[in-house]
């Protein structure tokens, strides 16, 4: 867990290979500080920092989860809030942090010298669960709160799994308070001494709790970092199809009309955007809908009102392959220089369309429709019959 933890925090600090996002450096110390807390677990690690001091291996790690806690309020704080605020409110948990680490270094030093006081550690816990527990309620309503107005699924499902993580923690925090109640009157409670033979029972909750709680959070603030590249590349992708699928309708109207063709953009820019996935569907798409909005005068009725017959136009699909007839027409219209007595009126559907990607996939359905035996249109103007 440990190395996974400091390898998520070296690629998020060295390894973006993009700009720095907001929040970049606080999701680093976050998973450096859990990567420290699990590491002082580690036998190795425990064994070697406890012979120089005793029992320091605990209080490394609970400064390592404190410091977590607050990087982990630092990046949802700066997610939801505007930059001077988020500075303001990070600060000052930054001076309760401080006064936390200090309070209980200065107690785990009396606790040493009183021979291991179990009051005196009833005091050091109290800084730890008190800083800790308003850090997990903290980071919650923030994660919640900004959940729920994300419109970025990844974003939406990775804040609710830290929010999940948070419950874990304060399960934690719930077990830790108990044993400082039992431990400053003296009831003997939970017994802090025993090892740890599996993940159930006291383990439960001191071990299997904070694990889950970590796993949850860096795992759900880390998604959205992971999914955006997949999601680009799954979006590329749909992009290059959908330009090569548009491609016989827009050949067929830029022959028609080469004046729906835009210019060549300038020298500087053309390497670039003529490998760019976006520039190039948007540039069809756009040309696609000039060359439809051409052939208006074109556009016969009596096709249209044919082909409604024979499908259900009242579907987004049927509306598509009614188009796709009346296109066709309209181009064996133009091309002979026959304009029909009745104009068909646009497509409603195209109408509603409001984004390019609800562009596209309108046309999508059209070009499909367009290039398939079912909505060809014969030199006549008249469509032929299904497998003609």
């Amino acid at each position: 867990m440990a190395l996974l933890l400091a390898a998520a925090a070296g690629y998020w600090v060295f390894g973006r290979g993009t700009p720095r996002p907001t929040g970049t450096w606080a999701m680093g110390a976050l998973l450096g500080a859990f990567a420290l807390a699990f590491a002082s677990y580690a036998p190795l690690v425990d064994d070697a920092v406890e012979t120089i001091v005793p029992h320091v291996a605990r209080l490394l790690s609970n400064c390592a989860s404190l410091a977590a806690a607050t990087a982990v309020v630092a990046v949802i704080l700066q997610l939801n809030l505007d930059p001077e605020e988020a500075r303001q409110r990070i600060r000052l948990r930054l001076a309760l942090l401080v006064a936390a680490v200090s309070g209980m270094t200065v107690l785990f030093a009396i606790e040493g010298l009183t021979h291991r006081s179990p009051q005196v550690y009833a005091l050091y816990l109290l800084p730890y669960v008190s800083y800790l527990g308003f850090a997990v309620v903290d980071f919650l309503t923030q994660a919640v709160r900004q959940s729920n107005s994300t419109r970025r699924g990844s974003v939406r499902t990775g804040l609710r799994m830290a929010a999940a993580g948070c419950v874990f923690a304060l399960v934690y925090v719930a077990y830790k308070l108990t044993r400082l109640v039992g431990l400053g009157l003296g009831l003997g409670i939970i017994d802090g001494n025993s090892e740890c033979p599996s993940l159930g029972g006291r383990c439960a909750f001191s071990v299997t709790a904070p694990a889950l709680a970590v796993l949850l959070i860096c795992l759900g603030l880390t998604l959205p970092a992971v999914a955006y590249p997949i999601n680009q590349a799954r979006r590329r992708r749909w992009e290059v199809q959908s330009f090569e699928k548009l491609g016989p309708l827009w050949q067929d109207l830029s022959a028609a009309m080469p004046h729906i063709a835009l210019s060549s953009v300038d020298a500087e820019n053309s390497s670039a955007e003529a490998t760019d996935s976006d520039f190039l569907l948007q540039r069809r798409v756009i040309e696609i809908s000039d060359g439809i909005l051409a052939l208006r005068p074109y556009r016969p009725l009596e096709v249209q009102q044919t082909v409604q017959g024979t499908v259900d136009a009242g579907t987004v699909r049927g509306a598509a392959v009614v188009e796709a007839a009346v296109v066709r027409a309209a181009l064996v219209g133009l091309k002979a220089g026959r304009v029909p007595d009745n104009v068909a009126p646009p497509s409603s559907v195209a109408a509603s369309r409001r984004d390019l990607r609800a562009d596209t996939e309108w046309l999508l359905l059209v070009a499909r429709a367009y290039a398939s035996r079912n909505g060809r249109v014969a030199d006549d103007g008249q469509p032929k019959p299904i497998g003609a």
